[in-house]
């Protein structure tokens, strides 16, 4: 079981598709610097964030590269993706950043089942 503060932050939205990834990374680092523990689960479209080569969006969206590199400075440490969403999108491990921990397909349900707070972005 999960303490009672810990969370997990889900993230499903591409970088650039919506404000809906932003918006799950800023309560993430906010969560994480009240000192609320945070894991990051990416699935879906969400992949795409955690990716090391990533275009620029739209004139005025931010990169959210910078945001993923720093999730360690707020002891954000466990990024988790499930391996069947690198196999959907055909994306290599080596693809994505430092430090994502791959869960088994079968593993998901348990996880929002440890967490007292799921968040989905």
């Amino acid at each position: 079981m999960a303490e009672a503060n810990e969370r997990l932050i889900v993230i499903r939205h591409a970088p650039y598709s919506s404000n809906e990834l932003r918006e799950g990374l800023d309560v993430a680092l906010v969560s994480a610097a009240f000192g609320q523990a945070v894991d990051l689960l990416f699935l879906g479209q969400g992949i795409f964030a955690l990716l090391k080569e990533q275009q620029v969006g739209a004139p005025g969206q931010k990169a959210t590269l910078p945001t993923i590199n720093m999730l360690e400075m707020y002891d954000i440490e466990n990024i988790l993706v499930p391996t069947e969403t690198l196999q959907a999108f055909n994306i290599a491990t080596d693809q994505l950043v430092e430090g994502v921990t791959l869960v088994s397909p079968s593993d998901v349900p348990d996880l929002f089942q440890r967490y007292n707070y799921v968040l989905n972005f």
